[in-house]
């Protein structure tokens, strides 16, 4: 809706996780690095935490395409399900066929597709998002799908990732084995201010803007109220655009921005209450219902001080309307007539 109005070639500040506009803090920059060495070189667990909305989902993505064409990939997004079905999804997403019946034979049939990747000289990752979600009796089975190894690689590289309180589970002492088999951590923090206006102006760059509607007052707000939490920033810089193209200006300014944090928090409208003129419904800020109210009351004021309103001839009060007073009160009525029902 807003696109043209602000020179975009496409929506800046979507909630998918595009790797198009990945912003790489140092720390997501690190992050990256950690996951992309550790399945190059078959290091097996690799865990990956951060707050929710801190971009972990979008750093995978990022993952997956710049190895394209190096590496097989499934990709669990539903961390939910028990872990037969896991497998079974897993299977499906690499493509090989499931052969039912057992949780043995479906094993079997994951071990022969690792082998044979192998021996391609390809890897093959399984990555769970949102893994903090997982029981601890299926990230017990997961661990023993690091059991397909050979005696100098690992054949399967299973990246785990999900919010903090996946790094408090695997302290359990259920899952020590687990906890072991971990070879590269990394986390990933909320942006600081400076790298949230980073963060905006680029995502408008790649959209293809050519200046930046948001003012520094504006992006502080942004920052102060999304915490650094990138999905939150979208939110708020989505909502903020379509209302500065609502209200026709180009600069995107603090009071904008907390209307629009109050839509969100409260389901507010984004455009607040402004006095001013207008065309058609409303006259500076007032509805003609209201207008025609008070110039009726006017009106009938008017007629109470000639004495027209006498409750005893109250069927012929506009025939006693006195010659002084009675053409105004006619034609404002006329006016009034006219006007609503234009």
């Amino acid at each position: 809706m807003y696109l043209k109005f602000f020179g975009l070639t496409e929506k800046p500040f979507e909630l998918t996780p595009d790797p198009k506009f990945l912003f790489l803090t140092p720390g997501h920059r690190e992050a990256l690095a950690q996951l992309t060495y550790g399945i190059q070189e078959q290091k097996g667990f690799i865990l990956m935490t951060g707050e929710v909305g801190t971009g972990k989902t979008t750093l995978l993505r990022t993952l997956v395409q710049r190895m394209n064409g190096q590496i097989e990939t499934a990709f669990i997004i539903n961390s939910t399900l028990p872990f037969d079905q896991i497998l079974e999804y897993t299977l499906a997403d690499f493509g090989v066929s499931d052969p039912g019946g057992s949780r043995a034979q479906r094993l079997m049939a994951l071990n022969h597709f690792l082998i044979k990747q192998r021996r391609a000289d390809r890897k093959t990752i399984l990555i769970i998002d949102e893994a903090q979600n997982l029981s601890i009796e299926t990230l017990e089975q997961i661990r023993l799908l690091s059991n397909f190894e050979t005696t100098s690689d690992k054949l399967l590289q299973i990246v785990l990732s999900g919010q903090p309180e996946l790094h408090a589970k695997l302290q359990l002492p259920e899952l020590r084995q687990l906890k072991q088999r971990i070879a590269l951590r990394c986390a990933l923090a909320p942006m600081s201010e400076e790298q949230i206006e980073q963060y905006i102006t680029s995502h408008l760059r790649v959209a293809g803007a050519r200046r930046q509607p948001f003012t520094p007052a504006a992006i502080n707000r942004i920052a102060r109220y999304s915490e650094g939490v990138p999905r939150v920033v979208n939110m708020v810089c989505d909502h903020c655009l379509l209302s500065a193209y609502a209200n026709q200006t180009r600069e995107i300014d603090v009071d904008t921005v907390k209307r629009t944090v109050a839509y969100l928090e409260n389901g507010m409208p984004t455009g607040g209450w402004k006095p001013r003129a207008r065309t058609g419904s409303q006259i500076t800020g007032y509805s003609r219902r209201t207008l025609i109210a008070c110039s009726a009351g006017a009106v009938a004021a008017a007629a109470a001080t000639a004495g027209v309103f006498s409750s005893s001839v109250y069927e012929s009060a506009l025939h006693a309307v006195s010659a002084t007073i009675e053409s105004p009160i006619g034609g404002v009525i006329r006016w009034l007539t006219h006007w609503w029902g234009s």
